[in-house]
């Protein structure tokens, strides 16, 4: 396990278990998101650099199209925001490398191609967040935009407020409200011909000062876009499949650098035992 800053990582036999600190210094997409199991198949690479003010930084990278949050956020999510980064104390750094490593010999042979499934769970309906011209809500099956007459344009009052199941639906287009213009926008099925912009498209909401924060209309387009995939029998039932046995020497390196973190009270005894088990059983 890694306690850094934020967060804690814990490491499963298949996954990494991500618990997102909830106190008032956390980004508020941590605390909305609690806590993310990752799938080994789900990450391209991990790397370990030095960070800001005494740090270092683990970051596990995902492989694109594994995760409908990274999928949602289409790399508009800002650095300090990245629920894959595990930023922690200088004086953490060599068991950071171990994990780091320990990661790295676990990544499939696929890791740097595009996932065809989603393997990464998205946050659970039902979830609801308040635009600047309406509010958004998604019960699982479908999405609803109910518009607030002192910010819907006369666009959608004409249209009235919308009900999208998500069988009609294509995707999700998320544009960051940190940005100017952000919005939320459903894209339908054959809906080529909806407005340009997102004040004027019924199957879109719009963002503005305090509306549409990301740690509410992310997780919500994540979750919408994972129906909508689920919709099209796009994520088959995961088949598990045997994990390869390791080079005996690479076993007895890794085991030699685990004595050396606990000699160096870097790992507990129950985690150096524990830990030592997990390797040889790997043999």
């Amino acid at each position: 396990m890694l306690a850094g800053i934020h967060a804690t990582w814990e490491f499963e036999p298949d996954a990494v278990l991500i618990r997102f600190e909830r106190g008032i210094r956390a980004p508020k997409l941590f605390q909305a998101l609690r806590e993310r199991r990752v799938p080994h198949e789900a990450l391209a690479s991990v790397t370990l650099s030095p960070g800001k003010r005494g740090t270092v930084v683990l970051h596990a990278v995902p492989r694109e199209g594994a995760d409908p949050l990274m999928e949602a956020a289409a790399g508009q999510l800002k650095e300090s925001c990245d629920p894959y980064r595990l930023v922690l104390p200088a004086d953490r750094e060599t068991l950071a490398e171990y994990y780091a490593d320990e990661l790295r010999a676990r990544l499939g042979p696929d890791r740097a191609e595009r996932s065809e499934r989603f393997v990464v769970a998205a946050p659970e309906a039902p979830l609801q967040f308040k635009a600047y011209d309406g509010k958004a809500s998604f019960d699982g099956r479908s999405v609803a935009f109910r518009w607030f007459w002192t910010g819907a344009s006369s666009a959608k009052w004409k249209a009235g407020d919308q009900t999208f199941a998500v069988t009609d639906l294509s995707g999700v287009e998320w544009r960051s409200p940190d940005v100017l213009d952000g919005y939320l926008r459903l894209v339908r099925r054959g809906g080529e011909g909806q407005p340009a912009q997102a004040d004027q498209d019924p199957a879109a909401v719009v963002f503005g000062l305090g509306y549409g924060p990301v740690h509410e209309s992310l997780p919500f387009a994540a979750a919408v876009l994972e129906a909508v995939r689920n919709a099209d029998g796009a994520v088959p039932v995961p088949v598990p499949v045997a994990a390869a046995r390791r080079d005996p020497a690479d076993i007895a390196d890794r085991i030699r650098h685990l004595g050396e973190l606990h000699r160096a009270g870097l790992v507990t005894d129950e985690e150096f035992t524990a830990k030592k088990a997990e390797l040889l059983a790997e043999l």
